[in-house]
């Protein structure tokens, strides 16, 4: 069996989530998904909207997922969570900060280079990420006020 990991943070679940979950369950049969723990979210993007418990009950509940869990809190090595997942192949977003090649290096460093690293296709599409979606949602209360004001 091929076990795939894909990771993130999920807040505001959208399409192009959904997106990247078709795209990372094609690369194998099981799809394992981190979802990063909410301290880790409030270290490296912001505040999330959602607790990471319902981010993750909310990713599992998607079709091509078999497994979420929650990442380790950023004290924790993320590479720590790999002896729990045991992926053949890692799925990184379209969007994702993420360097394959420094993943490639620290994966064969800890002995973990027999997972493979892969970049998805992203959803063409204008609303495919959180920040986008709150964007456009601004907007349009912007209009809708300035309408209501006239």
């Amino acid at each position: 069996m091929k076990r795939v990991m894909a990771v993130g943070v999920f807040d505001l679940l959208h399409a192009g989530h959904l997106h990247y979950m078709e795209q990372a369950k094609s690369l194998g049969d099981h799809l394992t998904v981190v979802v990063a723990h909410d301290d880790t979210v409030r270290m490296r993007k912001h505040e999330p909207v959602t607790g990471q418990e319902l981010r993750r009950r909310m990713v599992e509940g998607l079709k091509p997922v078999d497994e979420a869990i929650i990442g380790n809190p950023p004290n924790v090595p993320i590479f720590d969570i790999l002896p729990h997942v045991k992926p053949n192949i890692i799925a990184l977003g379209y969007d994702q900060e993420h360097a394959e090649d420094r993943i490639r290096t620290k994966l064969d460093q800890l002995g973990f280079g027999h997972i493979q690293v892969t970049r998805v296709e992203g959803l063409s599409d204008d609303l495919d990420g959180t920040r986008k979606i709150i964007a456009r949602i601004l907007q349009l209360s912007t209009q809708s006020d300035s309408e209501e004001d006239a």
